[in-house]
């Protein structure tokens, strides 16, 4: 391979994810830059850096001029050199490596230490305590009240609770705006109202702010996609990179394969465009 493409959350992270890619250093390639990043608000009209990394010609060259010498020497056209010996030192006895069996991480410590969730992303939508009672008057409603209003968006707040979490659930005709692409405005509000609801707080409550069932939605949708991905992997042989996701779902499809034997899942890059990598065993 001689380039490699990449997307980062920067320059530099994208450059790094092709050098990885690539198994080379930076002094051995030339940069460049297809696409700078920029910010967006609450997660809209963000873009990431993409770049291309490629090869330096010198480097091309000497590959191939060292792949044709070791043909010319595969076919006797060439010759080996004589290796070079001191008969003034008697060589010292091979002493064998000792020899040290592999620990294999489990699946349940990969997952820990590959995208530990954080406690407000850790919420399963699936797993909704019973125990939620509607709560009229709290902080968490009045204050997405006043941003989605300052937003312009015409939603029905309902805002249930208990003693360890709090779920929003908003409807009505603005709730795609309130999702965002791929549901990273949702996750900016949902961040933003569990700042609020715990500031000064010493009881940690989990948050959850959720839009026309978005959050069941897209876990299942996660969990197709891994499956048919995994599928892919082992019919190609090939591995397979998502597209950057929040740790919940990097957690949701390393979850869903996690029982595979044909495949194994790991993460690569960081916050916020750290992406999940599906490969064979």
């Amino acid at each position: 391979m001689d380039f490699s493409e990449k997307w980062g959350k920067d320059v530099d992270e994208a450059v790094r994810l092709a050098l990885i890619d690539l198994k080379l250093t930076e002094d051995q390639v030339n940069v460049i830059v297809l696409e700078e990043p920029t910010k967006g608000f609450f997660g809209l009209g963000s873009k990431l850096a993409k770049v291309r990394v490629e090869k330096k010609p010198e480097l091309i060259e000497k590959e191939l001029k060292e792949k044709e010498r070791e043909r010319e020497i595969k076919e006797g056209k060439g010759k080996k050199p004589e290796p070079s010996f001191k008969k003034d030192k008697p060589h010292a006895p091979k002493r064998e490596p000792e020899y040290k069996p592999e620990r294999r991480e489990s699946k349940e410590e990969k997952l820990k230490q590959d995208d530990e969730v954080p406690i407000e992303s850790s919420f399963t939508i699936r797993e909704k305590p019973a125990d939620l009672v509607e709560m009229k008057d709290s902080v968490a409603g009045s204050f997405l009240k006043e941003i989605t209003e300052k937003m312009g968006l015409n939603l029905n707040i309902k805002v249930m609770g208990n003693d360890s979490c709090i779920y929003v659930d908003m409807q009505g005709r603005d709730s795609g705006t309130i999702i965002g692409k791929r549901g990273q405005t949702l996750d900016s509000i949902q961040y933003l109202t569990s700042l609020v609801v715990n500031k000064g707080k010493d009881k940690y409550l989990r948050v959850v702010v959720d839009a026309e069932n978005y959050r069941e939605k897209r876990e299942k949708t996660l969990e197709q996609l891994a499956n048919r991905l995994a599928d892919k992997v082992i019919k190609t042989r090939k591995s397979v990179r998502l597209e950057p996701m929040n740790p919940y779902e990097r957690k949701v499809i390393h979850a869903t394969l996690q029982s595979n034997r044909r495949v194994t899942t790991r993460s690569e890059g960081e916050e916020p465009y750290r992406r999940v990598i599906i490969e064979l065993k």
